[in-house]
């Protein structure tokens, strides 16, 4: 328990962060789930979908979400992916 008030301050301060952050990672895991799902079903907007996702993917990293090698590696995954369906 917090005692003095800039802990407390703090504590309240982590809450609201907290919260922002769960909704950004999920965010993210559902783009990164979509455009993998657009690869699978050949969509004709899968290119705009994984772009879009990459682009989500930055924006984390450059926020200090996710890791930025976590967001490099997740955006090489994608076009590993994208490029094996492809074929």
């Amino acid at each position: 328990m917090a005692h003095s008030n800039q802990a407390k301050k703090r504590v309240r301060q982590n809450i609201k962060v907290e919260e922002q952050n769960r909704s950004i990672k999920s965010r993210l895991s559902t783009l990164i789930k979509s455009a993998f799902d657009a690869i699978d079903n050949k969509d004709d907007n899968a290119n705009n979908i994984v772009r879009s996702a990459q682009s989500y993917i930055d924006r984390a990293a450059k926020k200090n979400i996710i890791h930025k090698n976590k967001a490099s590696r997740t955006k090489a995954r994608i076009d590993k992916y994208q490029k094996r369906t492809e074929d």
